[in-house]
């Protein structure tokens, strides 16, 4: 049975001279799951899936799914703002054993409600996996609405979302709408306690990449009551994630965990190395936050 719940980390994708570091992929989702991650999201926007070709998107899942050995589930990123392209991605996470898809809403089309209901529909009907679904109208122009989550909630195989619309109160709003069943996941780091204590069940994180013990630390204390660890863990994290997006993700991470020796800090065009004023902030709150680097 698929359990999303915890600390999910929205996983980089280390490129070598423009290719999958195979090798450091491997050694980085490790080091996740040894710091407690208790799920893999490869291939979704920290990732790059969207400059990943099919068979590096093929790869990096698989290569996710080997290390996880079944320690962490692995959503896999399948988006895109084509729904064929994404029920293909989809299936071919599913060969590659990927346990769900997470699957954004198209960008750039601009659907209306209705459409985005019988894309997800769709989607969810062919691609083979059960789907998270993904609201982050900053990066798609389009804004999942309550009451559409809620109709997608009833459809078979839709099981989550991934909420990151920078609006705390809409977790109410799509409980109220009727969302009994559906597991609600924070989507921006500095919402991954509020979103819990109102009733979501977890974060999936790009902070995580850097820090994931402690994310994970955050997440279990919560979940066994101790508010005041939670909300300490959640505070000290504040500095830390408003570095990692001071330009566009997953540009900062990236220079981070190079500086860390984590994984390599090379990007894929259109995206470019940080910036000398970006790099200093990095920087500094990697050493404000102690023990990173």
């Amino acid at each position: 049975m698929l359990t999303l719940r915890g600390s999910m980390v929205a996983l980089v994708t280390p490129f070598r001279a423009g290719e999958v570091d195979e090798q450091g992929f491997r050694a980085f989702v490790r080091w996740q799951l040894d710091q407690g991650t208790d799920g893999l999201v490869p291939a979704g926007t920290t990732g790059e899936g969207a400059t990943l070709s099919a068979e590096e998107h093929a790869k990096v899942v698989r290569i996710c799914v080997e290390e996880a050995k079944g320690r962490a589930p692995v959503i896999a990123g399948c988006g895109s703002n084509s729904t064929r392209t994404t029920i293909e991605n989809v299936k071919r996470a599913r060969e590659a054993g990927a346990d769900a898809a997470l699957v954004v809403t198209p960008y750039y089309n601009k659907p209306t409600q209705a459409g985005l209901f019988l894309h997800f529909e769709a989607v969810a009907k062919e691609g083979g996996l059960p789907v998270v679904l993904y609201n982050v109208p900053s990066r798609t122009a389009v804004d999942l609405a309550a009451e559409t989550v809620a109709r997608l909630a009833k459809v078979p195989g839709i099981v989550a979302i991934k909420e990151a619309s920078g609006q705390i109160a809409r977790v109410a709003e799509i409980r109220s709408a009727g969302a009994d069943q559906l597991v609600i996941l924070a989507g921006d780091d500095m919402f991954a306690l509020p979103v819990m204590a109102m009733g979501g069940q977890g974060v999936i994180s790009v902070v995580g990449n850097v820090a994931p013990a402690d994310l994970a630390m955050l997440c279990d204390a919560f979940a066994d009551g101790n508010l005041e660890a939670a909300r300490n863990a959640q505070i000290r994290f504040a500095p830390l994630v408003k570095a990692l997006f001071c330009e566009s993700n997953p540009i900062p991470v990236k220079y981070a965990l190079g500086k860390m020796k984590r994984a390599s800090a090379e990007l894929r065009l259109p995206l470019c190395p940080i910036s000398p004023e970006g790099a200093a902030k990095v920087d500094q709150a990697l050493l404000d936050y102690g023990g990173l680097i």
